[in-house]
């Protein structure tokens, strides 16, 4: 069964520059990829003018978006466990094990979150025939909270939130060396890796990264913080992480080699907090960390804990 989306409208307030690069910005659920797509295939229009993804956008300008059609029905529900914190008309919070991959991509055409979702619920269409209701992501090895949306009237106020920073995103994250100061914050550009199309790098012309952070706890070795997302780009807290030298354990693509095992990064998506899309409540929801993250913060206070 198909369904369509209805048309998009976005105003141009204090962005400008390349249409691709501006409704990226402004669109969060969309990648650069998807809106490249969206332009060469006549979907998109500036002023009621269609125009090529490196025209030049300025303030005041109306970007409108074509209704798109959405096969939801491509997907398969699996009936695969899930934890759900919250739920109701609108949202569903779940906390997203270790090893779960957020939506159907390449490589990874099933078994994903999306379709434990589908078979549990509906879901929003207003992002595409493989991501429904998905708002936000964080990685396969990232455990955690994650919000999603069951109509699209939630997707779209939720993803508003995003775009707003006025929601809370806190993570907690084990990484390498000892961080001396008690607060920072990394205010960087990421963007696709020139060097390796896996990763994910501090580049000068990247979309706006911030990350906030706090020490928890040092060791002799390690120092386990939270952060603070302001920004949700992909793998943010990884990449800033490692900018400033300490990167998180246990990561295969960021981290070193010689790091503590697990099932990839020690990263914990532990606190989420939104304005309800009905009836406005904020609401704030918090995950334990995994059994493998308790153990082994366990083990590191008997044998690296500062004396």
């Amino acid at each position: 069964m198909a369904g369509a989306t209805e048309a998009q409208r976005f105003i141009v307030t204090d962005e400008a520059g390349r249409l691709d690069k501006v409704l990226a910005g402004l669109q969060m659920i969309w990648t650069r990829s998807q809106v490249d797509k969206l332009i060469k295939n006549d979907q998109v229009q500036v002023n009621d003018q269609v125009q090529p993804s490196k025209y030049k956008v300025k303030t005041g300008d109306v970007i409108t978006v074509a209704p798109q059609t959405v096969q939801a029905t491509e997907l398969v529900p699996e009936n695969i466990p899930l934890d759900i914190v919250y739920e109701d008309d609108d949202v569903i919070v779940v906390n997203k094990p270790q090893g779960m991959v957020v939506h159907p991509a390449p490589g990874h055409p099933d078994h994903t979150l999306v379709n434990a979702l589908l078979y549990h619920s509906p879901l929003s269409t207003i992002n595409g025939e493989f991501r429904p209701g998905i708002v936000h992501r964080i990685d396969k090895d990232t455990s955690g909270l994650l919000m999603v949306a069951k109509n699209d009237h939630a997707h779209q106020s939720l993803a508003a939130q995003l775009k707003a920073k006025t929601n809370l995103r806190e993570y907690v994250a084990l990484v390498h060396g000892v961080i001396k100061e008690e607060t920072g914050t990394i205010n960087a550009p990421l963007g696709r890796s020139p060097k390796d199309r896996k990763k994910q790098a501090i580049v000068a012309d990247g979309r706006s990264a911030v990350t906030h952070f706090k020490v928890l706890k040092r060791y002799q070795h390690y120092t386990l913080i939270s952060c603070r997302l302001e920004t949700g780009r992909t793998h943010q807290i990884r990449v800033h992480l490692q900018s400033i030298g300490h990167p998180l354990v246990g990561d295969p693509l960021y981290g070193p080699k010689k790091t503590i095992a697990g099932h990839g990064q020690f990263l914990h998506a532990k606190l989420l907090g939104f304005e309800h899309p009905t009836t406005g409540e904020m609401m704030q929801f918090e995950a334990p960390l995994p059994p493998i993250f308790k153990a082994t913060l366990a083990k590191l206070d008997k044998s690296d804990l500062n004396h």
